[in-house]
């Protein structure tokens, strides 16, 4: 990982802060106080740029200028009507796609500071990640489902249940665009091929499926290098699971050190690390070949649940 001048590490907590870090000090060097309204800090996600941070409070979601020592918002989103649960930026930041637990996922437009376009997904929405393609995009929900939005055609292109009504709580897909890892509320992770378009195969292939925790899943991420697997649990753990070429997964190792529930993870660019937030307080970075804590971020005042790390150059 570069300098911690090159690297962006932000945490939001329910303690109402977002927390900018120097990565190797592990000194918090900004904050940004809760934004007025009453309201928990969901997800958090930095541009590819690194100009801007989006944070989900409650129902809206809050974008600041990263460079600008101001600590309001240069843009507000406003529409949904219950907790924004997901947020992503488009790979040359045009726009910016949310999910929500009304049940809705909309993209934004961030040249022009306006709501693009809404899809019903007709349950509350968990996560939603935007294929590398940036023509896809791949929800998440409560009912159990993962669908497929094709933004070119505006709907809902593919559907699928794997374990029923068992809420998915999290889904990553790789950077090479085949690979998709779904983990649902019980702690099992299902696994897809996802096949070209024109191909005469299905475009998702199952191709596995392995009890991951025995307690709730938070959050799945797949490395950008696809060689590693992260499952987030309540069992306080973080499972790094090894991906072998034709996609089967083993376990690597297992990350303990947290005391409470872990939220949410993120990778660097090289993967060579692993940034994790949890309940107990504390963000953790983690160095992926030993497996141990290299620096421990202390700070908020209540459960830290959303982390953004970014420490690969801007476009």
């Amino acid at each position: 990982m570069p300098s911690s001048q090159e690297v962006l590490l932000v945490t939001g907590s329910y303690d109402h802060e977002i927390r900018f870090w120097e990565a190797w000090s592990g000194i918090c060097s900004r904050t940004l106080p809760h934004p007025g309204e009453s309201g928990q800090v969901n997800r958090i996600a930095i541009s590819p740029d690194k100009r801007f941070l989006a944070v989900a409070i409650h129902k809206k979601v809050h974008i600041f200028d990263i460079a600008s020592p101001l600590t309001t918002p240069i843009m507000l989103f406003e529409g949904h009507t219950h907790n924004v649960t997901s947020v992503s930026f488009h790979s040359e930041g045009k726009w910016l796609v949310t999910g929500s637990e009304d049940g809705t996922i909309r993209i934004w437009d961030l040249r022009t500071n306006s709501l693009h376009r809404t899809y019903d997904n007709g349950a509350p929405v968990n996560d939603v990640c935007i294929h590398p393609n940036q023509g896809e995009l791949i929800s998440c929900d409560q009912a159990g489902s993962i669908k497929q939005w094709d933004l070119s055609e505006n709907t809902c292109t593919f559907e699928l249940a794997p374990g029923g009504d068992v809420p998915i709580r999290s889904v990553s897909v790789s950077s090479d665009g085949f690979c998709l890892v779904a983990g649902n509320h019980r702690g099992k992770c299902y696994v897809w091929k996802i096949n070209d378009e024109g191909s005469q195969l299905p475009r998702f292939q199952a191709v596995t499926k392995f009890q991951a925790h025995d307690r709730y899943l938070t959050r799945v991420l797949i490395s950008p290098d696809i060689k590693y697997l992260a499952t987030c649990s309540a069992d306080t753990t973080i499972k790094i699971w090894s991906i072998s070429p034709n996609y089967t997964f083993k376990l690597d190792k297992v990350l303990r050190g947290h005391q409470r529930w872990v939220w949410d993870a993120a990778f660097s660019a090289d993967s060579a690390y692993l940034v994790t937030a949890s309940s107990d307080h504390v963000a953790r970075l983690w160095e992926m070949a030993s497996g141990e804590t290299v620096r421990q971020y202390n700070g908020h005042h209540k459960a830290a649940v959303c982390c953004a790390l970014h420490d690969g150059a801007g476009y």
